[in-house]
């Protein structure tokens, strides 16, 4: 099983979210158009200020901060309590240090600082099981869910949660690269057929497609080491 709480991932997450451009890829090569992935997400809602927002599988937090600026009040949730942690003392501080490794045992130390433009005091962060929620969880305006549908051990249970969460006519944003691994998914859990049809017919029982696109991602593990992946984005509305 994946540790959630290791300090190497938590550092390759703050990386992702708030590293500078020429940190993340300091190659003049592939994956230059996925560095701002985390921040294009949340550009998918549609351009209108909601009460509620849920952010789930929200790591380090940057995605929660960013919907702040749309929403009066955002709940951030995710699995891993050294993410949360990361996320509550970026809105305590507005930085944080951490660190990259390059090779070996050597690093660069750099400083995360929250986007330009948010407010902090209107996120609520909390380390929580994204398919064990609150039952008060629902009349979220917005639900957005980045890489994790196929990080969940049943993500049927969860994509059938969904409509309980929104009210009518609210928005979710879904992206997912269907990268199905046993570590995460039991594969009995696994969708059958292809995973984006399946998605799609799940969602239409309660939701109706607004938009779907395809954007890739770009986590670095090291200064010569990348994970370069293509996320499914889709955008739906509550029936």
């Amino acid at each position: 099983m994946q540790d959630y709480e290791s300090e190497k991932l938590l550092n390759e997450y703050l990386l992702m979210h708030y590293g500078k451009d020429e940190e993340r890829m300091p190659w003049r090569i592939g994956g230059l158009g996925s560095l701002d992935f985390v921040s294009r997400t949340v550009e998918f809602f549609t351009p209108k200020l909601v009460n509620l927002s849920l952010d789930l599988g929200c790591a380090v937090g940057r995605t929660s901060f960013l919907l702040t600026k749309t929403s009066k009040k955002v709940i951030g949730i995710d699995f891993s309590q050294s993410f949360i942690d990361a996320a509550n003392e970026l809105k305590e501080n507005g930085r944080m240090v951490y660190r990259f490794q390059e090779e070996r045992d050597a690093f660069t130390e750099s400083v995360a600082e929250l986007p330009e433009g948010v407010s902090p005091e209107k996120v609520s962060f909390a380390q929580g099981d994204a398919l064990n929620l609150p039952d008060g969880f629902k009349g979220f305006d917005r639900v957005h869910a980045s890489n994790l549908l196929c990080r969940l051990p049943d993500p049927q249970v969860f994509l059938d949660s969904l409509p309980s969460l929104l009210v009518e006519g609210g928005e979710v944003v879904l992206a997912t690269p269907f990268s199905w691994l046993e570590q995460y998914t039991p594969k009995e859990k696994w969708p059958t057929g292809d995973s984006w049809e399946w998605l799609q017919r799940e969602m239409e029982k309660h939701f109706t497609l607004s938009h779907d696109t395809d954007e890739p991602f770009l986590i670095r593990e090291h200064g010569r080491k990348f994970q370069l992946g293509v996320s499914k984005i889709s955008v739906w509305k509550r029936k």
